[in-house]
């Protein structure tokens, strides 16, 4: 029973990469009404960003945007697509994924350079609020005389 259980979930969670692999490719697709290039974009921004509505280390709740929101999205947004276009996208999708694993440098490069830049802004907010409470128990002073 337990593999059936896991071989279940690893099927749905491989549908799930090949339609949003599907929506990746009928996004760029010109047939596509810019509405739904903007709802696909989002989905799929979403979809592969590690940055959560609900953060998952929250008990439940954590895991409830991977379970419903995400699904949810990739059904509206497929809803929004022509049908003879998503089929297309759908069966390239199929393909491409058993050919080889898709691997966007640029959505990686991306992503870190925002982390960094979060990282960095979240850095300077501490260290103002802590020179601002005196926390560090000496004022920290920049060459400029700012913090």
């Amino acid at each position: 029973m337990g593999s059936d259980f896991f071989g279940g979930w690893k099927q749905r969670a491989q549908h799930i990469k090949s339609e949003i692999y599907a929506l990746y490719l009928a996004y760029k697709d010109p047939r596509v009404p810019w509405y739904a290039r903007v709802f696909a974009a989002l989905v799929i921004a979403y979809a592969f960003s590690p940055i959560d509505l609900i953060p998952d280390p929250i008990p439940i709740l954590g895991y409830l945007d991977d379970l419903l929101l995400l699904p949810v999205g990739i059904w509206l947004a497929i809803k929004l697509i022509p049908p003879e276009v998503l089929a297309e996208n759908r069966q390239r999708a199929q393909t491409d994924l058993a050919a080889n694993h898709p691997v966007s440098r640029v959505a990686a490069i991306v992503i870190i350079m925002i982390w960094l830049l979060l990282a960095g802004a979240f850095i300077a907010w501490g260290l103002r609020w802590a020179t601002r409470l005196d926390i560090l128990g000496t004022t920290l002073r920049l060459p400029s005389g700012r913090i």
